[in-house]
């Protein structure tokens, strides 16, 4: 037998929103309260909005996508290094961590902190920068040509994604929390912590950093690019868990009750370092001793030279713009894929 909204309890959901107001701190972002979307659509009649933001970001193709995205390491062979889904899973889980320890919004925690990296490109950070290399070379050919995407970052190309791509039409609040995630390899700062949204947000941007920091020195640890973890880092724990248990009951012990996120100095110090760590031994090292990313940068920029001078483009793709969407959602196999079609010659024989 279908169900159909006219026979679920039209309070569910003004019970759950309720909920949110009854027991949820005095610095959480409201259901009840939020500034909308930017498409008014009529309220559901079990989820709050913050649900069904998480439910549209689960649901959608640029989700799915990230399965098959870099995180760190390109194509590896092993089945347990990180993708760049399993990372939005992870922050998801210390961010909820954090929340719930916090009383505030996981719905909009998880929403995101799910949501917050589905504008990355093929072979994650290289991908990127090969990206935004390649839009300021083609800008300095064509200057006068409009429209004109002056520069690749994933944080925009994911708001991108949910309002124009895919057009989830979010609540302002998920989409603030989205745009506003990323620190790139600036140090974490008392700033950070600071809810120029939502309190939400801010754990979603710390969390990001906490997931990373130890997924990262987790995966590199199994391909041995490093052999162990230097005795200076030892405050943190001196295994996997150890260390995101220290970093997530800090950032709760020091956040309690207050309309901020904070992380002790002492901890905030010593995340800094590792972060500087893992740039110098890991991220920096990787592609000298993996020669392979690059040629993964010039896959990339080769694909935005032929779609912008030589190729067409699917349909739903026009122009400049164009081409970094349809070259951005790509997987890294993908990727591969296409170029490989467009490059590389097809073997000749004689039927």
């Amino acid at each position: 037998m279908t169900t159909s909204s006219s026979n679920v309890p039209h309070h569910v959901r003004q019970l759950n929103e309720q909920r949110e107001v009854d027991t949820l701190s005095p610095h959480a972002a409201k259901a009840v309260d939020s500034a909308g979307r930017n498409e008014p659509i009529p309220d559901d009649p079990v989820r709050t909005c913050f649900q069904r933001d998480r439910d549209r970001v689960i649901h959608s193709k640029a989700f799915r996508r990230l399965k098959h995205k870099t995180q760190v390491f390109i194509s590896p062979t092993g089945d347990h290094y990180r993708t760049r889904m399993t990372h939005s899973l992870e922050v998801s889980q210390v961010a909820r961590t954090v929340g719930r320890a916090l009383r505030l919004n996981e719905d909009l925690i998880e929403a995101i902190a799910l949501g917050h990296d589905m504008g990355h490109t093929p072979f994650g950070h290289a991908g990127e920068s090969a990206l935004d290399e390649a839009i300021q070379a083609y800008w300095k050919l064509h200057p006068d040509d409009d429209p004109k995407p002056s520069e690749f970052r994933h944080y925009d190309q994911s708001l991108r994604i949910v309002d124009v791509l895919e057009h989830l039409n979010l609540t302002q609040e998920t989409r603030s929390g989205i745009d506003g995630h990323s620190k790139g390899r600036g140090n974490l700062t008392a700033h950070d912590g600071e809810p120029t949204s939502t309190l939400e947000a801010a754990v979603v941007r710390i969390s990001d950093r906490v997931a990373y920091l130890n997924h990262d020195l987790d995966d590199a640890l199994r391909s041995g690019i490093i052999s162990e973890v230097p005795a200076m880092f030892d405050m943190l724990g001196t295994s996997h868990s150890a260390r995101i248990g220290t970093m997530v009951q800090d950032v709760i012990v020091n956040s309690f009750d207050k309309p901020f996120i904070k992380i002790s100095p002492p901890l905030l110090a010593c995340m800094n370092d590792l972060k500087e760590w893992l740039f110098e031994n890991v991220y920096l090292l990787y592609p000298v001793k993996y020669p392979d990313i690059r040629k993964a940068q010039n896959l990339v920029q080769e694909l935005f030279v032929h779609f912008t001078q030589e190729g067409q483009l699917p349909d739903g793709y026009v122009g400049i713009q164009g081409a970094v969407d349809y070259i951005a959602g790509m997987t890294d196999r993908f990727a591969i894929d296409t170029y490989t079609r467009i490059k590389v010659p097809n073997a000749w024989a004689i039927n």
